[in-house]
């Protein structure tokens, strides 16, 4: 890397973690109280009808699957919104004709999303312990698969804004693909407790390998094989990253 296009992925990456720290407000804070309530409501209250759960509480179950999902929510729409702004004010403009190569603007942007990821993890793990104390079997997993996930969700949500022509067009993929999955990608349950075809119809559900992966890195437990999780994070990350480059590179949706 150039000096030249380090200080343009540094800038980019400066403006878009400053974008969502002006404003941690709404950024930072609703995910910790979102989470807290799943905390006491899906832990405390509903966790002790439950029971055990392989081994372990209700509570300690269900905590890396909810921080996953923050995670997801968070990278995607933080790019998303970005760069969606960034066409509607028309300074994507200044990115267009300066001399920066589209790989650099591509990781800018996912790297304000995959900062705010790994901010807003750190945030909900650290409200979790004062519900569960937290066990770490594996911290090399967690980390590894945190940034993966960040870094794919962060890129599919630079795509969401390449496509989305006003703001609603944003919040149709978080509403009607990305909720679903998640909600029906093991964070509540685990597949086991499913009937054989269900399970054979959740292992399609990429989400599942995401949440099962970040649970076999805190509690060594998980309904599919976590290098298999990895692998899989590794491909999405890398198919994504060439649908993103290839759009930039012809102007979809910032070249009218």
């Amino acid at each position: 890397m150039t000096s030249r296009n380090f200080v343009a992925l540094k800038t980019i990456w400066i403006k878009e973690c400053t974008r969502f720290l002006r404003i941690w407000v709404q950024t930072l804070v609703p995910p910790a109280i979102t989470m807290s309530l799943y905390f006491v409501i899906f832990g405390s209250l509903i966790g002790k009808r439950i029971g055990d759960m392989g081994g372990f509480t209700y509570m300690e179950f269900i905590v890396p699957g909810l921080i996953m999902m923050s995670i997801i929510t968070s990278s995607y729409a933080n790019v998303s919104s970005s760069f969606f702004s960034a066409k509607f004010q028309r300074n994507i403009e200044e990115l267009l004709v300066a001399p920066v190569p589209t790989w650099v603007v591509i990781l800018g942007f996912v790297g304000g999303g995959v900062a705010r990821a790994m901010l807003i993890g750190v945030i909900v793990i650290s409200v979790s312990t004062f519900f569960v104390d937290l066990q770490i079997h594996n911290f090399l997993v967690i980390v590894i698969t945190l940034i993966l996930t960040s870094t794919l969700f962060a890129t599919a949500g630079l795509i969401n804004g390449i496509y989305a022509k006003s703001f609603d067009d944003i919040s149709v993929i978080p509403t009607f693909v990305l909720t679903p999955l998640t909600y029906l990608g093991g964070v509540f349950y685990s597949l086991t407790l499913l009937p054989e075809f269900w399970q054979i119809v959740s292992k399609a559900n990429p989400i599942v390998y995401m949440v099962n992966g970040f649970r076999f890195g805190f509690l060594g437990v998980s309904d599919v094989n976590y290098m298999m999780s990895l692998a899989l994070l590794i491909g999405f990350n890398f198919a994504l990253f060439l649908v993103a480059y290839r759009l930039l590179k012809k102007g979809v949706g910032t070249r009218s």
